[in-house]
């Protein structure tokens, strides 16, 4: 009788993991649809102080890391310039950094030095009249991974089915209120 009880136990267990496992993925975002939509810019024009990176995205975690260590109360940024799922990882190009100022205010010079110290460069993006975006949500670390696999091709399949001409590609979880884009030509 202890034997089944402890099989009974271990499944039960099992069982438990296996649908926390599930509601964790669900949480992140498994089930969550992708919502793309074409207007207004999320961000309007914004200083950033940046780095630029040629190689896989997936290497571009230190970058974050540096421009957060030297002020983590600012929001990260990052533009990707290439579709990862055409140009081969070793020539995709993007900046990574941390926005400074958004409207109409000037970042302070103190803080454009101490970027410019650790060898970031500042750059002020005017604000775009239309862009295209993409919600997900951003819950867990978890929410990236799926993000990378659902994002980047609904905006493809929006951008094409609609025939826009719409670059670069901003990364949709160090953009404000977690929408991913790209601006639209003129």
């Amino acid at each position: 009788m202890s034997d089944l009880l402890l099989l009974g136990l271990i499944g039960g267990l099992t069982l438990l993991l296996l649908l926390t496992l599930l509601a964790f993925a669900g949480y992140s975002g498994l089930l969550a649809g992708v919502a793309v939509s074409a207007g207004s810019p999320p961000i309007r024009n914004v200083t950033v102080a940046y780095k630029f990176h040629m190689g896989p995205y997936g290497e571009t975690g230190r970058l974050f890391t540096e421009s957060c260590s030297i002020s983590p109360k600012l929001r990260s940024i990052a533009v990707y310039y290439d579709n990862p799922h055409m140009v081969p990882p070793d020539k995709c190009r993007c900046a990574v950094g941390s926005i400074l100022s958004e409207g109409e205010e000037s970042p302070s010079p103190e803080l454009i030095d101490l970027y410019q110290k650790f060898g970031f460069k500042v750059f002020s993006f005017p604000a775009p009249s239309h862009v295209v975006t993409a919600t997900f949500p951003y819950t867990t670390i978890l929410s990236i991974w799926l993000a990378t696999r659902r994002v980047h091709p609904a905006l493809d399949t929006y951008i094409k089915a609609r025939k826009l001409c719409a670059y670069p590609r901003p990364d949709p979880f160090h953009v404000p209120t977690g929408t991913a884009g790209r601006l639209l030509c003129a």
